[in-house]
């Protein structure tokens, strides 16, 4: 395969192919997510072994980091995601068969490794494929990986309800990704890998990016808790029913994936920086609302007003970022993503040794801090560089 095979393909096939793999990546996380509750039961795991076994999915994705810059400036980005993609399916099945808790441990160690080589790889495609497109297709691709969220999770409350064992779950997922990465793979994007030289794998932000970074950081700390903790909050704090707890991790799932397919048209009608205010406003709202009214309706509520406000955040920030004229485009994004991905990884195990300190009310109440978090942030984009390039990216929207 070489870059040949790119004139052989429209910009709308490689674009349909990146997006396949955007799906496969957020329909394997999102299985694993949605059976968090049956696998904890089964183990017998209390809420601060939970936090512990959660926190080795980012060690292993942090230690992968600079393995998958190495080796993205050595392969092809279409290599190292279709090893990524593999690799992240046979780790799944063996999550399934995990019978102890240190047994889960190392498999969610490779697991958020093979998360690393996916994450870090489609983004490359899908920079790649953005640059043949004169408007952003971005914030679609992010949409797409929740929709595959969603898809997951779905599936995972129909698994649930028919009391599938999670081993079979997983299996019968890890074939399908398995299948569609080989049908593919061909017609995704050949790109040149980057030779980085002497410069280092990973640059901090600079002034001028460090309020975007933050509420990156704040806003998928918020995201992954829901992805980790939102079923076990309802089953605990809320309902005993397994089903009705899934199926809350479902309308987060909803709310998330239908706000970022309208987000685009709510910047062009209102403006970034507002969009931005509403989304960490929404975030704080809808977890206080979960936490001082734990009933199904209330609880379920505040769910889909968290769903809403951590949809478009990210899209939005990476697309102020992108145009930062300190730093390279590719850079701004990289600095931003790494600290907000921490966010994503770090925050959720804390959530555990919180809850089982006090209680899952507690935790879910201090995250809803970040929202208050980036809607202070927000209220500090007043730059007028920063007002420029957010009118000049709405201008592309439009």
């Amino acid at each position: 395969m070489s870059e040949e095979s790119n004139n052989q393909k429209t910009p709308r096939q490689l674009r349909i192919a990146c997006a396949i793999f955007y799906f496969l990546s957020g329909f394997g996380y999102s299985t694993w997510a949605s059976r968090i509750p049956t696998i904890k039961h089964e183990l017998h795991l209390n809420d601060a072994q939970l936090g512990t076994v959660l926190f080795a999915l980012p060690i292993g994705l942090m230690l992968t980091m600079p393995l998958t810059s190495w080796l993205l400036s050595k392969y092809s980005s279409r290599g190292v995601m279709l090893f990524g993609s593999l690799f992240l399916s046979v780790i799944l099945i063996l999550i399934g068969f995990a019978d102890s808790m240190w047994q889960l441990i190392l498999v969610l160690l490779c697991f958020g490794s093979a998360r690393n080589l996916m994450t870090l790889s489609i983004n490359t495609q899908g920079v790649a494929v953005q640059a043949l497109y004169t408007k952003s297709i971005m914030a679609t691709f992010h949409g797409i990986w929740s929709l595959a969220g969603f898809a997951g999770a779905a599936f995972g409350l129909v698994m649930v309800y028919f009391n599938i064992a999670p081993n079979y779950h997983f299996v019968l997922v890890s074939v399908a990704l398995t299948l569609f990465t080989f049908y593919f793979i061909k017609d995704t994007f050949y790109q040149q890998p980057i030779k980085q030289g002497r410069k280092p794998v990973f640059s901090l932000p600079d002034k001028y990016l460090l309020k975007f970074s933050l509420i990156c950081f704040a806003c998928m700390a918020c995201e992954n808790t829901m992805y980790d903790w939102s079923a076990l909050y309802f089953q605990k704090e809320v309902t005993p029913d397994k089903t009705i707890a899934t199926a809350a991790f479902v309308i987060y799932l909803v709310a998330m994936t239908t706000g970022r397919f309208f987000g685009d048209k709510l910047v062009t009608r209102s403006g970034i920086k507002t969009v931005l205010k509403f989304s960490g406003l929404f975030i704080f709202c809808g977890l206080s609302i979960a936490v001082a009214l734990p009933y199904v309706v209330t609880a379920a509520f505040g769910f889909i007003l968290v769903g809403f406000g951590v949809s478009c955040i990210v899209p939005m920030i990476f697309s102020l970022a992108g145009r930062s004229k300190s730093m390279s485009s590719s850079s701004a994004l990289a600095s931003i993503s790494t600290i907000g991905y921490l966010g994503f990884v770090l925050v959720p195990p804390f959530v555990g040794f919180i809850a089982q300190t006090a209680s899952l009310r507690w935790s879910f109440g201090i995250i809803a801090l970040f929202g208050a978090l980036i809607v202070f942030l927000v209220s500090k984009i007043t730059t007028e560089n920063q007002d420029q390039e957010a009118q000049s990216i709405i201008a592309d929207m439009e």
